[in-house]
């Protein structure tokens, strides 16, 4: 399926006013999620759909996202956020445990661990992003960290920290929502990998995932488990016992359906596409970007300029991005253009 569509081919099946180059804070869905939502809603209010009605669709976002991580879809537990999944995990790390993070980190990543460190049943130990891979050591139990950080596009080491990690045999939490969409990822290296569907997989928000390995499953307790993370379903809404699915699905937090249904839309529309000949495509906008502004290239979709002076010229310009951390962000997806980016180097420069 991956490559149906070449990148203008893609960018067909959008309707985008204006030059958007703010996934990073919210993607924009192809006319086919759109579409899906709009009718879902429409048959809602004739009182057309049951609960069950749904249940494709969440099979469908669920498998979809497994082949995008390249992971099997019985590993992957669904959510509506990416730092109510990061509690379950935190919620069960042994008391005493030392995590690291990135001083930088978003705080979906940091809060559910600090929470426990507040309490005094953890240890966070924050170092800058530098300096994060040198920083494992023996007695490290996990290291959280994003794949791709929000505030300036930075893109993690991956293969030095897999290796700082065996080595210390320390576990391994990627929030991969600014990475998933646009960035190659093998998600089996990981210990865990939590996504948010709302940015480069171009989903509603109310939709996210967690990959958990296998070996580490009976390790997350599932303390927020309801009838969604039962083995059978619709036997599980009433009474004792506890009987939770046997993979990751007991991790499951109920779906908000709406959601699911423009996910379920979005992700088929991306494997149309392929994240290989994305990424290509965002980060040679982002490069050529660079080039004119910086004179250097690019290896993340997400560019930030420092200061606030570009978000006013982009604004102007009738371009959409973001401020964040002292700066402007500008991010680039696969309905973006040469002109997007050139018009936006052109807004930033003056020239």
């Amino acid at each position: 399926m991956s490559g149906e569509l070449s990148i203008p081919e893609a960018a067909a099946h959008f309707s985008i006013s204006g030059r958007h180059l703010n996934t990073a804070s919210s993607g924009v869905p192809p006319r086919s999620g759109v579409e899906a939502v709009q009718s879902a809603i429409a048959r809602w209010g004739r009182a057309e759909l049951t609960a069950a009605d749904y249940e494709p669709m969440v099979a469908a976002a669920r498998q979809s996202f497994a082949r995008l991580l390249g992971v099997a879809a019985g590993d992957v537990a669904i959510g509506s956020a990416v730092s109510a999944l990061v509690g379950l995990v935190a919620s069960s790390l042994p008391a005493g445990a030392e995590v690291l993070c990135a001083e930088e980190e978003f705080t979906s990543v940091l809060f559910p661990f600090l929470v426990r460190q507040q309490a005094g049943e953890l240890r966070v130990r924050t170092v800058p992003l530098e300096r994060l891979v040198d920083s494992v050591r023996a007695g490290t139990a996990l290291v959280a960290l994003s794949a791709v950080q929000s505030a300036d596009g930075r893109v993690f080491r991956r293969a030095e920290l897999l290796e700082a990690c065996r080595r210390h045999g320390a576990a391994t939490l990627i929030d991969a929502t600014q990475a998933l969409g646009w960035l190659p990822l093998a998600g089996t290296e990981f210990d865990f990998v939590a996504v948010a569907a709302y940015k480069w997989l171009l989903a509603p928000r109310g939709a996210a995932f967690l990959y958990v390995n296998p070996a580490r499953l009976a390790a997350v307790r599932p303390y927020s488990a309801g009838w969604y993370a039962g083995e059978e379903v619709w036997s599980s809404i009433y009474g004792p016992p506890l009987r939770l699915a046997h993979a990751a699905r007991r991790l499951d937090i109920g779906p908000a359906w709406p959601s699911w249904v423009g996910c379920a839309a979005s992700l088929a529309f991306l494997e149309q596409v392929g994240i290989q000949q994305i990424y290509e495509h965002d980060v040679r906008l982002a490069s050529l970007f660079c080039e004119r502004v910086f004179g250097t290239r690019s290896e993340s979709a997400i560019v930030s300029v420092p200061g606030d002076a570009a978000f006013e010229r982009l604004r102007a310009a009738n371009i959409t991005a973001s401020q964040r951390a002292g700066a402007t962000r500008l991010s680039f997806h696969l309905y973006n253009t040469e002109e997007d980016a050139l018009l936006a180097a052109s807004a930033v420069t003056g020239r």
